[in-house]
C-alpha cells in the first residue's frame, strides 16, 4: 500500500511537471529567439550560443522556469544561488533555472530507479532507499555545483597574473581599459577560458553600465576572489585619481606571482609531515627486517639445534 501511494504521488508530481513544461515552453523559446537576436545585434552572440541545447537541459530548464514562476524560490535564497552559480563560472537566469530544474528532475527520478532495486528489501528498507535517493537528488546538484565553483576559482587565480602582464602590454601599447579588457579576453581564450570569461564579462559590462567602477567591482562580486577583487579596486583607483595604469597593473601581477611562489612554498614545507605516515608504515618496517632479519634467523637455527 505504501509503495502504491508512493507511485501514485510521484506520478501526479512529474505530471504536474510536464503540465508546467509544456505550458512554459513555447514562452521560453520566443525568449530564446529574441535574447539571440538581440546578442547578434550587439556582436556579443556566438556560433555556439545560437546553437540549440540539448533536450535534457532544454527540458531541466523549462522544469527551473516553472519553479521559478511559482515563487517557492524567492529573496535572499534565490539571491544566494544566482552568486552561487555565476561563480562557478555560469552567466545569466538560465543558468539558474536549468540547475533548479535539474535537482527537481533528479529528485522525482531518482526514487524512480531506486524503486526495482528496492523489491528484493523489507518495507522499511524500501522507504529508507527511497527516501536516500530522492535526498541524493537534492544534494548531488549542490555537490556539483560547489565543485565547479572551486576549479573556475582555481583556474581564475592560475592565469590571473598573466592576464595581467597582457594588460601591461596593452596599456604600454596607448589602449584604452575597455580595449584592453577586450583583448586579454580574446588572447587568454587558448590559454585560461575561464579568465578569458571573466574579462569578457568584464569588457560587456564595462560598455554597457554607466558606472564603468561599478562595473569593475562586479568582477570581484562574481567569483569571490580576492585576487579579482584586488584588480577591480586597483582599476577603479586608476579610473578614479589617473595613475598609470601600466604601473598599477604591473606592481598587483607582481604581487600575485610572489603570493603564489608562497603558496607552492607552503605546501612544499607540508611535505615532510605529509610523508610521516608513508615512512613509518612502507620503509621502517623493511629497514627493521633487514638489520634485524639475520639475528633472528640466527636465533631460530640455534634453537632448532639438538
Amino acid at each position: 500500500m505504501n509503495r502504491i501511494m508512493l507511485l501514485q504521488a510521484a506520478g501526479a508530481i512529474m505530471a504536474a511537471m510536464l503540465l508546467c513544461a509544456a505550458l512554459l515552453l513555447p514562452r521560453l523559446r520566443r525568449i530564446e529567439r529574441m535574447q539571440a537576436r538581440i546578442a547578434t545585434l550587439r556582436g556579443l552572440g556566438n556560433q555556439n550560443q545560437l546553437e540549440p541545447a540539448p533536450w535534457p537541459q532544454r527540458a531541466a530548464r523549462a522544469v527551473g522556469q516553472a519553479v521559478l514562476a511559482s515563487g517557492i524560490v524567492k529573496g535572499e535564497t534565490l539571491a544566494e544561488l544566482q552568486r552561487t552559480v555565476m561563480a562557478a563560472g555560469f552567466r545569466g537566469s538560465r543558468a539558474v533555472a536549468v540547475f533548479i530544474g535539474t535537482k527537481v528532475m533528479l529528485m522525482v527520478g531518482l526514487p524512480f530507479i531506486a524503486l526495482p532495486l528496492s523489491s528484493v528489501m523489507g518495507p522499511m528498507g524500501r522507504n529508507l532507499l527511497v527516501a536516500g535517493a530522492a535526498v541524493a537528488g537534492l544534494v548531488l546538484p549542490d555537490m556539483a555545483l560547489r565543485r565547479l565553483r572551486e576549479m573556475h576559482a582555481k583556474q581564475v587565480e592560475r592565469g590571473l597574473a598573466d592576464a595581467l602582464d597582457l594588460m601591461v602590454i596593452c596599456a604600454e601599447a596607448g589602449l584604452p581599459l575597455e580595449a584592453a579588457v577586450e583583448r586579454v579576453s580574446i588572447e587568454m581564450a587558448e590559454a585560461n577560458r575561464a579568465v578569458a570569461t571573466e574579462f569578457g564579462n568584464v569588457g560587456t559590462e564595462l560598455r554597457i553600465l554607466s558606472d564603468r567602477r561599478q562595473a569593475l567591482q562586479n568582477m570581484g562580486d562574481r567569483t569571490g576572489l580576492d585576487s579579482l577583487r584586488r584588480l577591480g579596486g586597483t582599476l577603479a583607483q586608476t579610473l578614479q585619481y589617473g595613475t598609470p595604469l601600466a604601473q598599477a597593473l604591473r606592481t598587483l601581477a607582481t604581487e600575485l606571482r610572489h603570493e603564489t611562489l608562497m603558496r607552492f612554498e607552503a605546501r612544499a614545507a607540508r611535505l615532510p609531515a605529509l610523508l610521516t605516515m608513508p615512512t613509518i608504515a612502507f620503509i621502517l618496517p623493511c629497514i627493521f627486517l633487514i638489520v634485524g632479519g639475520p639475528a633472528v634467523l640466527r636465533v631460530l637455527d640455534i634453537a632448532s639445534r639438538p
